[in-house]
């Protein structure tokens, strides 16, 4: 029996691959728990998990309002404003609690998410074992490969946050925070991803959610299995920034051969065609069992549970990692990409079309398909992370 600590940004998308195994540990008679913000990520673990917070109700709050604060901003910008004043400030506010969680916890591998640096930080100074979660691919291959300045700094930033909390200058400028040299586990596949940038041994173990409960409210006699069905939703932290995407899609389904599903605000599609369903929260992985094709913002997890269910995608990308998992996507010929801000009704509709009926696009997204089945998901990161285990563990 081993007891394993997952440090986690309060990002449900972060989070919520992390659940299913540490389910699977937990099986197998290990311990597992979780260290981060106080409130937001407890809210989204299972109840009755072990959290040990890392850090005040204070701290939550300042990270809750990041959207905020955000500027409306695209590529290179959004990355440095999200390394800057959010990840970087809550890593310097979290290290020494995380620390405190080690010793509490009695954790013998630390499982740390890419976002939650301070787990890297905690990691090195103890010189503990340690797994990168690599929960998005946007940061297996080099975001800002284009941009050697902004890449430059941003890894001084994550080398002064490792001196400030007491690594040695020699070790904090060694690697990458955000891959550990002992393990990466990453919840996709190369046939996504394409060729990495990481120097560190990686797992890939394709997506972990696919098994995950979900409460079902969903009128499913709505659906018309007569005629393709679209589903059409922008995540959980996008929806409100959505309002014109939305109206554009909602024009751009109207009247036409196939039903969507939008997963979106009631208010941000007040009068929705007859042919279009608006909903607040879907039972996703149920619903896409239903779908033809995918509208999506190119969120990690929906791209990777829409393509695990063969579906083809149309990416309209926001911000953050979005733009390079899109890109990933429409590599694998999986999909397509529109502009998220300046997309129109007929380009919309038309990729839309392109989605359901190319059989390029389906070969591409079953072939992604195939190799997220046999990745082995929760079960395969599970293996992953006792590798790092000493033989009297």
């Amino acid at each position: 029996m081993a007891r394993f600590l997952f440090v986690v940004p309060p990002f449900t998308g972060h989070v919520n691959p992390t659940v299913p195994v540490a389910a699977e540990l937990d099986r197998r008679g290990h311990e597992v728990a979780w260290t981060g913000l106080p409130g937001s990520t407890e809210a989204l673990l299972p109840a009755g998990s072990r959290f040990l917070p890392a850090t005040s109700p204070e701290v939550a709050a300042y990270v809750d309002a990041a959207g905020d604060r955000r500027p409306d901003v695209r590529g290179a910008a959004a990355f440095k404003f999200l390394q800057e004043e959010v990840l970087l400030p809550l890593a310097r506010e979290m290290v020494d609690g995380v620390d405190a969680a080690v010793d509490e916890f009695g954790a013998d591998v630390l499982v740390v998410d890419q976002q939650a640096l301070a787990g890297a930080v905690v990691a090195r100074r103890r010189q503990m074992p340690w797994a990168t979660s690599a929960t998005t691919s946007g940061e297996l291959v080099d975001p800002l490969s284009a941009l050697p300045v902004v890449a430059e700094a941003m890894h001084q930033a994550r080398v002064d946050l490792q001196i400030a909390a007491g690594v040695d200058p020699v070790v904090a400028a060694e690697g990458d925070l955000r891959a550990s040299p002992h393990l990466v586990v990453a919840y996709t596949t190369e046939a996504l991803v394409g060729e990495v940038a990481v120097d560190a041994p990686i797992a890939f173990v394709g997506p972990s959610t696919l098994g995950r409960p979900e409460a079902d409210d969903f009128p499913w006699e709505l659906l018309d299995d007569q005629r393709p069905k679209v589903l059409v939703s922008l995540g959980t932290l996008n929806a409100d920034a959505g309002e014109r995407f939305f109206s554009v899609a909602a024009e751009a389904c109207a009247g036409e051969r196939w039903q969507a599903v939008f997963v979106a605000p009631a208010e941000l599609v007040p009068d929705p065609p007859p042919n279009v369903l608006v909903r607040a929260r879907v039972p996703q992985l149920a619903l896409l069992e239903r779908m033809d094709a995918v509208v999506s913002h190119g969120g990690h997890n929906t791209v990777c549970e829409t393509l695990a269910a063969g579906l083809p995608l149309v990416l309209a990308p926001i911000r953050d990692d979005q733009p390079v998992v899109a890109d990933q996507v429409v590599r694998a010929a999986a999909g397509v990409r529109v502009k998220f801000n300046r997309v129109k009704v007929p380009d919309l509709r038309a990729a839309i079309e392109e989605a359901l009926t190319s059989t390029e696009l389906r070969a591409g997204a079953e072939a992604v398909a195939g190799s997220f089945a046999a990745a082995g998901g929760a079960a395969a990161a599970a293996d992953a992370f006792e590798s790092l285990l000493p033989p009297s563990l």
